[in-house]
């Protein structure tokens, strides 16, 4: 659940989470006419690189600008103790007053259990015949890594807890070193644990190919990769890349529409199978109607996950992986199917932004996951739909998955229990409603069935 607060410190419940920092104060036009300045030169640049720019710029991005401060509870919510929704809200008004943090992640407000509900996921479906190998994508604060090593450490057989590696990979130096406090507060758990800071995207950052079997882990990565966008005229007219390219003026920004020619969006054209849907869509009458009544069409594809699927299965062919993320987003301003929030917030309250052109390192930018999209990316990277156009191709699929709400999956793995108030009112699994878990394990897995199921040790 996101709770956005407003200059009198009320909090307004949204049905979303998702870990933000101290926003600073808000950018002078000046300034955001300048970045916006160097974030496209004198050339266009594709929509995804327009996005990572606005984010992760070293100097100017969002997230840059506002690393000094991570959501970092002191102490677990005694969710047990309190009576109800009211007394819930009312203890999170305190906790956002106190700490001066605009947003929690889930793995925060409900620690330690969210991260043991993923620690339990894994220990049910892990081959645990070999060491077991876990690697985090953005591992925040540090505070799922240190939940998942505790739940080991005193859950599971210690052979499993003494021979396991936890590597966490994570772009920011700042998080990085936070993750190491975090773990550390635990010493057994340095022999375990180690940061490499880098970029999870970069295939050379991860070396040689990993053959054995090993688990990675995503908590609200998706939502903050870079996208593409595409854009048709009409309901008939053939897509065509959007790259972003200055005005005239050299102060504003526009659109440019090209032919598809990238190779990330025209593989991800290719999975969706757009034009094949057109053409099956586009009859004598509709093209007759379309060209009475045009109406342009505007597509947002996963491009970046797209690039980090195709690295994470060139590089460790028999990760399993585990994703949580927004399954939908409210109130999203901007145009088109998969389209992004983009929110920031000035002077105590939070407003969106109907362009996302708008953003100059000043909101964030987040997307919704389409999961039925993800499991296609995963099954084309893992090269089973490629191998699906080979009519003789006598191979099945190469990857096991299943998607659960998050209430399905924390009531299968955690302690649903542990998050509930005194009259039965339980945040974790009551407000959670727009976000999923995705589950993926490679056939060869002799636990197929997803974990789902008693645990054998």
């Amino acid at each position: 659940m996101l709770l956005r607060s407003n200059s009198s410190g009320k909090l307004f419940p949204f049905i979303f989470n998702k870990l933000k920092v101290t926003p600073n104060e808000p950018f002078a036009p000046s300034f955001q006419a300048l970045f916006s300045t160097r974030i496209v030169g004198e050339k266009p640049i594709l929509v995804r690189d327009f996005i990572h720019s606005a984010l992760y710029d070293p100097n100017n991005g969002y997230f840059s600008q506002r690393s000094g401060a991570v959501g970092v509870l002191q102490r677990s919510i005694k969710f047990n103790q309190l009576e109800g929704r009211k007394a819930y809200m009312k203890h999170l008004d305190k906790i956002y007053k106190q700490s001066g943090i605009a947003w929690f992640t889930p793995v925060e407000l409900f620690k330690p259990w969210y991260a043991q509900g993923i620690a339990e996921a894994i220990l049910r479906t892990a081959n645990l015949s070999v060491p077991l190998k876990i690697y985090e994508i953005g591992g925040g604060s540090g505070t799922c890594a240190k939940g998942i090593l505790d739940y080991i450490m005193l859950n599971a057989p210690p052979r499993i807890y003494n021979n396991m590696t936890y590597i966490s990979v994570e772009i920011s130096p700042t998080l990085a070193e936070i993750q190491k406090q975090t773990v550390g507060e635990v010493r057994n758990h340095l022999s375990k644990f180690k940061v490499e800071h880098r970029d999870a995207m970069d295939r050379s950052g991860w070396g040689d190919v990993e053959q054995q079997p090993c688990w990675v882990i995503m908590l609200e990565v998706l939502d903050n990769l870079p996208h593409d966008l595409i854009y048709s005229e009409s309901q008939v007219s053939p897509w065509m890349e959007v790259w972003v390219e200055k005005q005239l003026d050299g102060e504003g920004l526009s659109e440019l529409y090209k032919p598809l020619q990238d190779s990330l969006i025209k593989r991800c054209d290719e999975i969706l199978e757009l034009d094949k849907n057109d053409t099956k869509q586009s009859s004598m009458v509709s093209k007759a109607w379309s060209k009475l009544f045009p109406k342009p069409r505007r597509c947002w594809l996963p491009t970046g996950c797209m690039k980090l699927l195709e690295v994470l299965h060139a590089a460790l062919p028999k990760m399993s992986l585990i994703a949580s993320d927004f399954s939908f987003l409210p109130d999203v301003k901007v145009p088109g199917e998969r389209a992004p929030l983009v929110s920031t917030k000035k002077d105590g309250h939070s407003s969106d932004y109907s362009n996302y052109l708008d953003a100059k390192g000043d909101a964030d930018i987040f997307f919704p996951t389409d999961f039925w999209l993800l499991e296609r990316i995963d099954h084309y990277c893992s090269g089973w739909l490629k191998l699906q156009k080979d009519k003789s191709s006598p191979q099945g699929k190469k990857r096991r998955t299943i998607t659960l709400d998050t209430s399905s999956f924390m009531e299968e793995f955690g302690l649903p229990s542990k998050t509930r108030t005194k009259d039965g009112y339980n945040p974790l699994l009551d407000d959670f409603k727009n976000t999923k878990f995705y589950l993926s394990v490679p056939t060869h897995n002799i636990n197929v069935e997803i974990g789902i199921g008693s645990r054998e040790v």
